[in-house]
């Protein structure tokens, strides 16, 4: 499903249709063409690292996939799509795989310091889980490891825009277009600067151990976006666009990157405002002209104005469940998912505005690995059937065989969000017979780390933990939010077996393997119940009238995916 850019964009709604073509619409400038166009989205500018624990769980992919660029970037139907503008990458023949990538000769970062092959170093090290504390416990906090640890070597001479990247002989990683993304490809001349470190790729290869210490020290915080004002040297760009500035009450700001070397972005300055935000006064006082958030989770949004639409997302809207305290028994978590309306939750607030008979959005979302519109589906969905209603008489045993009476279940997530608040209700209403006790702990400076840390029971979100747009097609994320020791497995689930098979899934592309394979991990997954999934996350998107080559992205990519074409013309 690779394609150009510039014919990747699809158009939706009233607003987009008849939407003048990129290279017309560029000569649009004047009077008609507003200079800024504000981007209202629910994930949560915390992070630039979108390759770190935080970046990944917050949605940073919704937000700077045009401000960081890689070797792919998630398109607007979940897939991984080439960007040549970046640098090229293909599968070259040899005793072990093995990916040549080359760097676009003209790619510089925005504070003019080229990208080479030194960045992937960093970006392989970071996720390669080969670097640890005492206690096996990694140095550096990346999301996930999927992929990276299967690489042996990066072949890169420091400076250099070609790298070759060599996977063990045992190993093999089918979908290794999701290696070195856009927004997990970091400017490693930052960390060596901050870090004290002359040579990235020596003290990677090396493993120093102070070296590698303070580069790990670094990537873990130093790309942090708060509340205090930003030292703009460690946020050079890679992309069309670049941060001029961040605060939280007046967004993130983004400007044309005037040292990007691709097609130039069409409008000049774009204003970011997250789930942190009044994102209901944005939208009524014409602060923003794109809407990106979960259906029915701002109160009284009124899009009047807007050509909006109500599509099922490929996040996975799940309870992440905790695997100690009140949930440190199976028979715990099978109880209170015995409890769950998932069906009625489903009917009320999970549908999307015209729900298909078959595939995406179709019902109640029956796996985590599987999207409902793949051939898959239906056969790895049967250990589900016994969880779509609630079940009190079966939960009352599971509990009482499992010695758990009148558990209490702290249910936390990113707050105010009409929806995910009115399914804890619906929870707190459907468990309250079977004697569970839930507790809506929904709160603005909620954190997915709160389950970890044993503050709440269970997190609600989407894939991975986002608050916001969330999932691909490729499903990386959601299988590496299971596997033991992963920075996104906030439920702190571990279990062998579940991880030899995410092994196979991804080295063996044979179909009748692959339904094997997902057919038994559901089946694992549904007995040991780390997680419950819910249904496709509903997502609002809307554009403001006048604005061009809008193109909906219902994914971890969010529907600023093109934001460097988008034009708003009055």
């Amino acid at each position: 499903m690779r394609q150009p850019r510039s014919v990747a964009v699809r158009l939706i709604g009233a607003a987009a249709v008849g939407a003048l073509a990129a290279g017309s619409v560029a000569g649009c400038s004047g009077q008609n063409q507003v200079p800024s166009i504000g981007y209202a989205v629910d994930a949560v500018i915390a992070s630039y690292n979108g390759g770190s624990t935080l970046g990944a769980s917050s949605g940073s992919a919704a937000v700077f996939q045009r401000v960081l660029t890689g070797f792919f970037y998630t398109g607007p139907d979940g897939q991984q799509v080439a960007d040549t503008d970046f640098g090229t990458a293909k599968e070259v023949p040899g005793e072990s795989q093995t990916i040549q990538y080359r760097l676009n000769p003209d790619g510089v970062y925005s504070d003019g310091v080229p990208t080479s092959c030194d960045d992937l170093v960093l970006t392989w090290a970071a996720h390669s889980g080969r670097f640890t504390k005492p206690g096996s416990v990694p140095l550096f906090d990346a999301a996930d490891t999927a992929g990276y640890a299967d690489i042996e070597r990066v072949d890169c001479q420091p400076g250099s825009k070609d790298a070759t990247v060599v996977f063990r002989p045992d190993r093999r990683f089918v979908p290794w277009r999701d290696l070195f993304t856009a927004g997990e490809v970091m400017p490693a001349h930052v960390a060596a600067r901050v870090a004290g470190v002359p040579n990235v790729v020596s003290a990677l290869q090396s493993g120093d151990p102070g070296a590698v210490q303070r580069l790990a020290d670094f990537w873990n915080t130093g790309w942090t976006l708060g509340a205090e004002g930003l030292d703009l040297s460690r946020f050079p760009a890679s992309g069309p666009y670049r941060i001029e500035s961040f605060d939280p009450k007046n967004g993130l700001v983004l400007i044309a990157n005037e040292r990007w070397w691709g097609n130039k972005a069409e409008t000049g300055r774009i204003v970011v405002f997250d789930k942190t935000a009044d994102l209901k006064a944005k939208v009524s006082d014409n602060s923003v002209s794109v809407v990106d958030v979960g259906a029915n989770s701002v109160a009284d949004l009124d899009l009047g104005g807007f050509s909006s639409k109500t599509v099922p997302g490929r996040g996975a809207e799940q309870l992440v469940l905790a695997t100690a305290g009140v949930f440190g028994s199976v028979e715990a978590r099978r109880a209170f998912a015995l409890c769950v309306p998932r069906q009625a939750l489903f009917d009320t607030l999970g549908k999307a505005a015209d729900v298909p008979d078959t595939g995406l959005g179709a019902g109640p979302l029956n796996a985590r690995l599987t999207q409902q519109d793949s051939l898959f589906y239906p056969a790895t969905t049967g250990a589900a059937e016994r969880y779509r209603g609630t079940d009190i008489s079966a939960a009352t045993a599971t509990l009482a065989a499992g010695r758990a009476a009148n558990p209490t279940v702290r249910i936390g997530y990113l707050a105010p969000d009409e929806r995910r608040a009115r399914t804890v209700q619906m929870i707190a209403e459907a468990c309250r017979p079977a004697g569970i006790t839930v507790v809506d702990a929904g709160a603005p400076d909620f954190r997915p780390g709160q389950l970890t840390e044993g503050r709440v029971d269970a997190v609600l979100s989407s894939t991975a933990a986002a608050p916001g747009p969330a999932g691909s097609l490729t499903g990386v994320a959601a299988t590496s939010a299971l596997r033991t020791g992963n920075g996104l497995n906030f439920g702190r689930f571990g279990n062998g077996r579940y991880d030899a098979i995410t092994d196979q899934l991804v080295a063996d592309d044979n179909s009748a393997a692959q339904l094997g394979l997902l057919t038994e991990a559901e089946n694992l997954l549904w007995s040991e119940m780390p997680s419950i999934p819910l249904f496709a996350t509903p997502r609002t998107i809307a554009f403001g009238e006048g604005l061009h080559n809008g193109a909906a992205g219902p994914t971890q990519g969010g529907t600023g995916w093109n934001m460097d074409r988008w034009v708003l013309r009055r």
